[in-house]
């Protein structure tokens, strides 16, 4: 039986990477061959010498919204922050609300003279479903009001919160970035299509339950976080294409290879959108993804365990160990992995 304990290891805390590396592709690449289980070294931008004409390397478009608005109770005029998850409707979003047993249904927050939100329900796992009222567009409301948030394990501010968006994201909707693809340029995409690769893109929202650790020690009992995830009938047809001529569908991220075996969950690879609460881990069978790219990730994550999955339990362990005592940058903003 696997337990939560079989992807633990030990990290330096100083190889938690607090800020980005400049230029986006400079970071290390530490590359894991899955059929000899070889490790090799290199830059990111490099990725592309292991990349084969016809391959798609598919991307998560979703961008991180300023999802943190702090403000007040209308009643007591007392502090409260409302992180927000996932848009139901034009003005319904499910949020978390601290502090949560003051703000039930019918109570009202204000975070400034154009944002409020009224309290409609608690759902099951104790979030809020809440109605704002706002002037003009959502979205400009919220860029000037609401704030980007970082990972837990980030603790200085981001100059430039740009650099916390890949540089192809444009689905809002996320509470955290799909790191993976934070190393890509746009200098790195031409040279990937010059090789006679490609790109395409799914969109899956990432909400916070990505940075919450695994409680339960049997794994098989572990219920995950739901995602909202969507993938178009072009996108569908590019990756049958693609395997039937023989290339490689190369997933850029976790959060890409959940779009992509949740859309084929039931065997056959379908168009359309939902919600996910795929969780992937050693013993599943995969479907559609043929390499990833990816970052380190926290010990005893589903990340963690999702990579494992793909690679081996054992050859993931190796590889996080050669990745700690060459002092490997770690987690969101830190260095990565490619695994064919």
């Amino acid at each position: 039986m696997l337990t939560v304990s079989d992807f633990d290891y030990d990290l330096p805390e100083e190889l938690i990477a607090q800020t980005p590396l400049e230029p986006r592709d400079s970071s290390r690449l530490l590359v894991l061959d899955r059929s000899s289980g070889k490790l090799s070294q290199h830059i990111f931008r490099e990725v592309v010498d292991y990349l084969r004409p016809g391959d798609l390397l598919i991307a998560n478009d979703t961008k991180v919204i300023p999802a943190r608005l702090i403000g007040r109770r209308a009643d007591s005029g007392g502090k409260v922050e409302v992180f927000l998850l996932h848009r139901l409707s034009r003005d319904e979003w499910e949020v978390l609300v601290k502090p949560g047993k003051k703000m039930r249904p019918g109570q009202k927050a204000i975070f400034g003279d154009n944002l409020s939100c009224e309290i409609e329900q608690v759902t099951d796992y104790g979030g809020r479903i809440a109605r704002f009222s706002y002037d003009g567009l959502f979205e400009n409301v919220l860029e000037k009001l609401g704030e980007t948030p970082l990972p837990p394990y980030i603790h200085e501010k981001l100059a430039n919160p740009e650099r916390y968006q890949t540089i192809y994201a444009r689905e809002h909707g996320s509470a955290a970035a799909p790191t993976a693809g934070l190393h890509f340029t746009p200098e790195l995409m031409t040279a990937v299509r010059d090789k006679g690769a490609d790109f395409a893109f799914v969109t899956l929202n990432i909400g916070l339950g990505t940075f919450r650790p695994v409680r339960i020690e049997n794994l098989s009992e572990h219920v995950m976080h739901r995602e909202f995830f969507q993938i178009s009938q072009a996108v569908v047809d590019r990756i049958l294409q693609t395997k039937q001529s023989g290339g490689r569908i190369i997933a850029i991220g976790t959060t890409a290879v959940r779009t992509l075996e949740s859309a084929a969950k039931s065997g056959i690879l379908t168009a359309g959108s939902g919600w996910s609460d795929l969780f992937i881990y050693p013993g599943y069978t995969f479907k559609v993804v043929d390499g990833l790219v990816t970052n380190f990730h926290l010990p005893q994550s589903t990340l963690l365990m999702l990579v494992s999955a793909f690679a081996g339990i054992e050859p993931v362990r190796r590889a996080y160990q050669e990745a700690v005592r060459l002092k490997y940058r770690f987690f969101s903003f830190g260095d990565a992995m490619f695994i064919e």
